[in-house]
């Protein structure tokens, strides 16, 4: 049986949501910009996660990690700027669900970044 990889799963849940929130904004709101943009970043997210598994080398592992957290932290910018464009409100339940799920990936994606860069130091 194969471990539970917690990162994949949790940047993959998060695409999920960002997929169905694109979808959202442009059904309601006929707004393509900016949900491709969020669409682009939030998805990359779980992409990069994916790509680290199959990297060449702990310098590529931890590449592929960094520019996911990148990435999470773009997606971060685009949610802030829907709630304070008035797409999204910030005391809806899937925004503040949305917005903690997000701070979780970079906390995790900083950390393992971090940890993995003290181990190639050693």
């Amino acid at each position: 049986m194969k471990d539970k990889n917690v990162l994949l799963e949790k940047s993959f849940d998060f695409a999920v949501r960002i997929i169905k929130l694109a979808k959202f904004l442009q059904i309601e709101y006929k707004e393509f910009v900016l949900s491709k943009q969020i669409l682009r970043s939030g998805t990359s997210i779980g992409a990069n996660v994916n790509e680290a598994q199959a990297a060449q080398s702990k310098k590529d592992f931890i590449s592929k990690l960094a520019i996911s957290s990148k990435q999470a932290r773009e997606t971060k910018y685009w949610l802030d700027l829907l709630v304070a464009t008035d797409y999204l409100d910030c005391k809806n339940e899937f925004t503040e669900s949305l917005l903690a799920e997000n701070l979780e990936l970079v906390k995790l994606l900083t950390s393992i970044v971090k940890t993995s860069m003290s181990s190639l130091e050693q």
